[in-house]
Formats: structure tokens, C-alpha cells, sequence
């Protein structure tokens, strides 16, 4: 799914908030709330989505205080180390540039594949400009690909880019992608071939924070188990997603 960030080792030395798990039962869960149905911001102005919904049911299963914090995809990743809240959820593949700063919990999505989207068929998606949403494994794999990448801060860009020919195609998680395609009447249409990227998506925590993502691995583990996250997920995405 998402993403890739350029964090440099030297930040993780700053993290001088780890959680303490025998001091504290409040864990501020931190998100983009940007990336439906991953993770949005309702009409009531609260974060909702499939990760709000997989995040309170994983603090309820390790008797932890769930607080939602809203952060922009571009600093997520040292936002976190710094402190600023103590896990990611939020749409974040697994990747091993990632794991060099941060620590992943297993993952509660599977690997996902991504799709370009284009305007109109024979586009090219090797040598022509491809939007990207900033700091995504997406936008990593077009500027290793040949292709012209265009970077923006969020997804909503990426697809405007293509729609006023700034871009000749997008590139982005497939699942994020299918309702906007469909719901743009034809003005959008999916190019090429999808291609799989990442090892499936999971939470972010401070390398220093062992405890605490044993206990969210604990209850990840239960939910596969008792198939709650199979629900959920069919709730968020429909019959096609792959469950576990």
C-alpha cells in the first residue's frame, strides 16, 4: 500500500519520548487521515476509516487508551521518532528503507499491488512524467523506474495532476484507486500492469519500543484469529480484498 520515507538514521537518536509500557496505558496513535477508506476525516470532523476502526479494537485488546492524533504524510515517520505520538497507522507498507528508522508490527493488510491511472490509453509509463504522492514506495519505485516523477504533499494532488495534463499517469495504492476511477465517469482509467510493492501494511513504533509492539502484534494475531479483521476489512474495502 503506502509509502516510502526518507528519514535518516541520525533522527532515531533523537526519540527521548519512548512509551513505557509499565508506566502508561495511553497510547497516541498517529495518522495521515487523508487516505480513504485507509484513514479520513468524517463530516464531524473526527478521524474515521479502516484504521480507526482496526486501531481502537487493537487498544482494546491490549487494555490500552487509544488517542488519535492527525499528522501530514511528510513528516510522519519523524514525528513519531521525535515523540510526537507513539505508533503509525496509517496506510504505511512495510519496507526495509523503513525498517532502518522505525520498527513495523506484522501486518494487518496484505501486500497490495498499485496501479497507474491515466486520462486516456497509450500512455508512457516508462519514459513520461508520473505523479506520486511525496515519500511513498510508489513515488520510489517511478524514480527508479526511468520515468519523470512528480511529487506532490497528498493523494488528492496526484490525481488532479493527471486530470490537468501536468501528469501523464498516476501511480498509487490499487485499493485507494478503484472508487475514484470509478466514480470519475471515464475521466479516469487504470493503464499497464499493477505492480506489487511493499510486504503489506503495518504499524510504525519507535525502534526502542519492544513492549508495545508485542502487545499490538498480540492483538493483531487475535484478530486474525477470530477472523474481526477479515470484517473489517470486507467493511472498508468489499468482497475483492484479500483476507487472511
Amino acid at each position: 500500500m503506502k509509502k516510502l520515507i526518507l528519514a535518516t538514521a541520525a533522527m532515531a537518536l533523537t526519540a527521548s519520548m519512548a512509551f513505557a509500557g509499565s508506566h502508561s496505558t495511553t497510547v497516541r496513535m498517529g495518522t495521515e487521515g487523508a487516505y480513504p477508506p485507509y484513514n479520513f476525516i468524517n463530516d464531524a470532523g473526527e478521524i474515521d476509516g479502516f484504521e480507526r476502526d482496526v486501531g481502537d479494537e487493537l487498544c482494546k485488546r491490549a487494555g490500552l487508551t487509544c488517542e488519535w492524533v492527525k499528522n501530514d504524510w511528510d513528516s510522519i515517520i519523524p514525528n513519531l521518532v521525535s515523540g510526537n505520538y507513539d505508533t503509525i497507522i496509517a496506510g504505511m507498507s512495510i519496507t526495509a528503507e523503513r525498517d532502518e528508522v522505525i520498527d513495523f508490527t506484522q501486518n494487518y493488510i496484505l501486500p497490495e499491488e498499485s496501479a497507474y491511472v491515466a486520462a486516456s490509453e497509450g500512455v508512457d509509463l516508462k519514459g513520461g512524467v508520473i505523479a506520486a504522492q511525496t515519500a511513498t514506495i510508489q513515488a520510489g519505485y517511478i524514480a527508479s523506474s526511468g520515468a519523470t516523477l512528480v511529487e506532490f504533499a497528498t493523494p488528492e494532488e496526484t490525481l488532479a495532476a493527471v486530470r490537468n495534463g501536468e501528469a501523464d499517469a498516476v501511480l498509487a495504492n490499487k485499493e485507494y484507486l478503484a472508487p475514484l476511477v470509478e466514480e470519475s465517469g471515464g475521466a479516469l482509467i487504470f493503464v499497464g500492469d499493477p505492480v506489487p510493492l511493499g510486504g503489506g501494511v503495518g504499524m510504525g513504533l519507535r525502534e526502542s519500543d519492544d513492549e508495545l509492539r508485542e502487545k499490538f502484534n498480540v492483538a493483531i494475531t487475535s484478530m486474525k484469529a477470530d477472523g474481526s479483521l477479515n470484517v473489517l476489512l470486507i467493511k472498508w474495502f468489499g468482497e475483492g480484498i484479500q483476507t487472511y
